[in-house]
């Protein structure tokens, strides 16, 4: 049988939390990809320019093997962490999962659902004080597994994560074979990535009044 896995979607969503791992998952042999909204239908991103659809909503949506939760843009996630269907049916999908995990400030809305209380995740970090309203320790680290909880930092970091779980799930030479298939070989133009060493009060500037949020 099939693996299955199951993308949430959702309006104000980042679109590379969620097409990040599935571009590594999406290489696994013998499974499945479905992509599940909280109805069927476009999400836009949150700065509204690209739409992904859903092709499914969570109603009808009862058990996967792998669950993925991106995170997105301040306004999707004031509507989504919150949201008690939403937390319900992660419970649900949880309770029978193999793997849940979370990219970037998906890992609220696990929270949100109560599934991360006591464990380490985590996030971006401009969200890690967020973490602890929902019991959570903050982790620097760009994948984090705890349990059957795998999470990830802020957006690039879910393309690690995909390949972690890759490993987790099909053996080191699979997920290293899909890495050199997706030719991901990361040399950034600029030493800007990491907060801890990066995240200047100029550069935090910018990011919260210049950058389009």
């Amino acid at each position: 049988m099939a693996m299955k896995i199951t993308i949430f979607l959702f309006d104000g969503i980042t679109a590379l939390d969620a097409i990040g791992p599935y571009e590594s998952l999406a290489r696994l042999p013998n499974s499945t990809i479905e992509f599940v909204g909280k109805v069927k239908g476009a999400v836009r991103t949150g700065d509204g320019f690209l739409a992904l659809h859903a092709d499914a909503d969570i109603s009808s949506v009862r058990e996967t093997d792998i669950l993925v939760v991106p995170g997105g843009h301040r306004r999707g996630l004031a509507a989504t962490i919150p949201d008690l269907e939403v937390q319900d049916w992660i419970r649900r999908i949880d309770a029978g999962s193999r793997w849940t995990t979370s990219v970037c400030t998906g890992s609220l809305i696990l929270g949100s659902a109560g599934l991360l209380a006591g464990r380490r995740a985590s996030t971006h970090w401009r969200a890690k004080v967020a973490l602890a309203q929902f019991g959570i320790e903050y982790s620097a680290d760009r994948v984090t597994i705890d349990g059957k909880y795998m999470t990830s930092a802020g957006v690039s970091a879910g393309l690690d994560m995909g390949l972690k779980l890759c490993a987790e799930l099909a053996g080191r030479d699979v997920a290293e074979a899909i890495q050199l298939s997706m030719q991901y070989d990361p040399q950034p133009p600029f030493d800007a990535g990491d907060p801890a060493t990066a995240a200047t009060a100029d550069r935090v500037n910018l990011i919260e009044n210049v950058l389009r949020q």
